[in-house]
């Protein structure tokens, strides 16, 4: 079942990698720290936390920018095609003219004008700007700890996928030692037979196990290939690179890591998760100080320059005087009554803030289940190991006593087959109980915030 998603798993994450771009690895090979350091600086998952970094960055100068002063320019010419006519009473040309006589329209303005001018904005007091300067600062804040959020979650990735190779390399290595005696016996049981010491069924029974052998080394092999595509993919190297790993599962240290993992008090601020929606936290604080701020009344100031000019051609526009013009400005908003609208929009902030405490709790509760759970499986994990240990150690003892009853003529062929067919079934037992192990370290780090730390 392991095996089918796994396979499945790499077969829609070749499909993804086609558009990684060609890296190199590192000579000499990758121990798992350095698997996960690799990880970290080409994992596209990182890299796009990084740019929502920077992203962020440029939205916190946004925010600063709206409080320094705005200087815009305008330049416009006008040719007004037909001139707008305005009405006045007859009596305003001629005095003599009836009551009833028909208004006089006259041309107002002229054919050509031109206008250039400046102004310049300065915000001096606004509520929400203030708060949206403290804000920048924690948004600052978010950004970076989902950098470092989705660091953890590759980092995790890779050490499963480092740990899914280890394995499965040991079990090609210890195949092909299984396969390297099943040929010793079988070349040994094939001279018996020709000498009439064993029956040819002997030598097809050996033949038997020898094939299925054969057959579970190139599922092994084919596993291996998996799953190192699986943590290529995860550190973000492209398939076709060629990746080595130095470290080996012989190097684990069990009581050493029985120790690591021996219970501790829970620090829920280890956990970037929790560490998040404290700063979420914070900004919905914000967010509710900024709709408040809302009430207070907000101060502007502008200042504007220009020159106008108006003829009836374009020559006499250029060619005469322009006139200046400049107007100086302040604006103060009172805000007196918008129909309840902020109270309501408070309402909304304090039910946000109520949620991201709720979550708070709710964090708390399910980091607990998480590092309860984790604390179990490794315990399950220890005393499986412990357990396929012993019965690989006997299933190797049955392997040679068998084998030399059988040499001396007090066993049977089929005792030999069975104590190598259980030997098998016992180092992949432990094999599984030692890749359970490692994975349910993995899951107890990440669960006490240790997994990946800056």
């Amino acid at each position: 079942m392991r095996n089918d998603l796994l396979i499945r798993n790499c077969l829609f994450m070749l499909a993804i990698c086609m558009s990684i771009m060609p890296l190199h690895a590192q000579e000499g090979g990758f121990t798992l720290s350095e698997a996960v350091d690799y990880a970290i600086k080409h994992n596209l998952n990182v890299k796009n936390s990084q740019l929502d970094a920077i992203s962020a960055e440029a939205r916190i100068g946004e925010i600063r920018a709206a409080g320094l002063p705005q200087v815009a320019a305008n330049v416009s010419l006008t040719d007004n095609l037909i001139i707008q006519r305005f009405f006045l009473p007859a009596n305003f040309a001629d005095p003599t003219a009836s009551a009833d006589a028909p208004p006089v329209a006259l041309e107002f303005g002229v054919k050509k004008q031109g206008a250039a001018s400046a102004t310049l904005n300065q915000l001096i007091f606004n509520g929400s700007y203030f708060i949206g300067l403290k804000a920048a600062a924690t948004y600052r804040e978010l950004s970076q700890k989902n950098m470092v959020q989705s660091k953890v979650n590759v980092a995790e990735a890779v050490t499963k996928a480092y740990y899914s190779a280890q394995v499965a390399e040991e079990k090609a290595k210890v195949l092909d030692y299984n396969i390297s005696r099943i040929d010793t016996l079988m070349r040994e049981t094939v001279e018996m037979n020709k000498s009439g010491f064993v029956e040819l069924l002997d030598v097809n029974r050996l033949e038997v196990q020898q094939n299925n052998l054969l057959t579970e080394r190139q599922k092994v092999q084919n596993l291996i290939e998996l799953s190192y595509t699986l943590l290529k993919y995860q550190m973000g190297m492209p398939l076709t690179e060629p990746v080595k790993l130095t470290d080996t599962i012989n190097d684990l240290d069990i009581e050493k890591l029985r120790t690591e993992t021996a219970p501790a008090t829970m620090n829920y601020e280890n956990r970037i998760e929790y560490s998040l929606l404290n700063t979420q936290e914070k900004l919905a604080g914000l967010d509710l100080r900024n709709v408040r701020a809302g009430y207070l009344p907000s101060l502007s100031a502008s200042l504007g320059y220009g020159h106008n000019n108006g003829s009836d051609t374009w020559g006499h526009l250029f060619g005469t005087k322009w006139f200046n013009n400049s107007v100086l400005s302040l604006n103060l908003n009172i805000p007196i009554f918008d129909g309840f609208t902020k109270r309501y929009q408070v309402e909304q902030k304090k039910i946000a803030i109520d949620k991201v405490k709720n979550g708070q709790i709710l964090l708390k509760q399910s980091i607990d289940l998480e590092a309860s759970q984790a604390g179990i499986n490794i315990k399950n994990a220890f005393a499986t190991l412990e357990t396929q240990k012993r019965n690989l150690d006997l299933a190797q003892e049955i392997v040679r006593v068998s084998k030399i009853k059988y040499k001396e003529g007090v066993g049977s062929n089929i005792e030999v087959i069975n104590a190598e067919s259980s030997f098998k079934e016992a180092q992949t037992n432990y094999f599984a109980a030692l890749y359970d192990l490692m994975i349910a370290k993995v899951d107890l780090s990440k669960a006490k915030g240790e997994l990946y730390t800056e």
